[in-house]
């Protein structure tokens, strides 16, 4: 019995750990291919989202969120993305790191929340 159990919860444990990792790597794979609609599944209904040189938007539509990011990775010429970090606290994950274009590229933070089985992207800042 007390092995049923513990085989139980290492499975669970194992699980829940492919999920939490699965998102982080499509969200990074995404990001990695320049891949905007990839990367907007992973939206949650509204995003907070801060573009260089324009002021921070607060709770944009998922459908609004996706199409300015589209814009700027157009018109930036935004080709891939360079990890820096990736953690996660208390059902929030974070994702830094560098989009990379023909020029300088841009700083970019993703911030995560938990949302039942998944993460959401609540925030992205881009400078």
């Amino acid at each position: 019995m007390m092995k049923k159990v513990f085989l139980f919860m290492a499975v669970s444990i194992c699980s829940f750990a492919f999920i939490v990792q699965s998102d982080s790597d499509d969200i990074l794979k995404a990001l990695k291919a320049a891949n905007v609609e990839q990367l907007t599944e992973h939206f949650d209904s509204f995003v907070d989202l801060k573009l260089p040189e324009k002021d921070e938007v607060k709770n944009m539509s998922k459908n609004q969120a996706s199409i300015a990011l589209k814009s700027f990775f157009n018109d930036n010429s935004i080709k891939s993305f360079e990890l820096a970090s990736q953690r996660e606290m208390g059902g929030t994950m974070y994702i830094a790191g560098k989009l990379k274009n023909n020029d300088k590229g841009f700083n970019i933070t993703i911030m995560a929340k938990k949302s039942g089985e998944k993460h959401n992207i609540i925030s992205i800042r881009i400078n």
